[in-house]
């Protein structure tokens, strides 16, 4: 009888072996990739936190206005809020003390509240102050056309038409200035003229206007040579609130 041999314990076959060692290397790289890949995520998540932040302390996406710098010119501030950031403005009340006081009165009775920058020409000015275009309702074509109800005198001021200095818009008519203002986005001084009563100036995120005169446009703009310019999206070029800072 052949002899057998005593039991003991059973070895692991080699194709077992194989197969632990297959197996710890697919979940260990898996582990690995999935490490990686979400370390990857979440550095580019964090990369995009950091760029919105910076985003959004930059001139074009900033929330608010700085507070007003000491004067002792007597010149008011105040901050426009737009749906594509906020600026701030000094209104010059020595030089055109008629047109920065309506302006004031206007912005304290909330007149400019959600008011549609109307007139977008990129390269030239962005205007606003249409009550017609609240709440960026009613028929585009009218826009323009509307007013406080109140004109005031054209007062001709020494100030340029330079970038960022805004004046009151009016029909051919000095006089008839109401409501409805620009900012000049390039400098228009030679074109303009003193045709206009320049009353203030950005002086805080000029990149916000900047960025009003690059949304995109009706295509009336061209054909009109510039006077029919409303948004295509007027939701996203509104005028939020004007908070007059101080003396006002």
């Amino acid at each position: 009888m052949p002899v057998r041999k005593p039991r003991g314990r059973k070895r692991p076959s080699h194709r077992r072996a194989y197969a632990s060692i297959v197996l710890l290397v697919v979940l260990g790289g898996a582990s690995f990739t999935y490490l990686y890949l979400n370390g990857y995520l979440q550095g580019i998540g964090s990369n995009s936190t950091s760029n919105t932040s910076t985003a959004t302390s930059s001139f074009a996406y900033s929330t608010g206005c700085p507070a007003p710098p000491s004067s002792s010119t007597g010149n008011i501030f105040a901050c426009v809020k737009t749906t594509q950031g906020s600026f701030e403005i000094e209104l010059f009340s020595k030089e055109a003390p008629k047109t920065v006081a309506n302006f004031v009165s206007l912005a304290n009775e909330g007149f400019y509240n959600n008011l549609v920058w109307h007139r977008i020409v990129n390269g030239f000015v962005i205007q606003t102050g249409d009550p017609n275009s609240r709440n960026a309702t009613g028929n585009p074509s009218s826009w323009g056309t509307g007013g406080s109800g109140t004109t005031i005198p054209f007062e001709n001021t020494s100030l340029p038409e330079g970038e960022g200095y805004i004046a009151m818009a009016r029909g051919s008519d000095p006089n008839s200035a109401t409501s409805q203002f620009f900012i000049n986005i390039n400098n228009n001084t030679a074109g303009l003229g003193r045709g206009y009563a320049v009353f203030g100036q950005v002086i805080t995120n000029m990149n916000v206007p900047l960025a009003i005169g690059r949304l995109p446009v009706a295509s009336t703009c061209q054909s009109s040579g510039g006077l029919e310019c409303p948004p295509q999206q007027p939701r996203q070029a509104m005028v939020l609130s004007i908070t007059i800072l101080n003396g006002g």
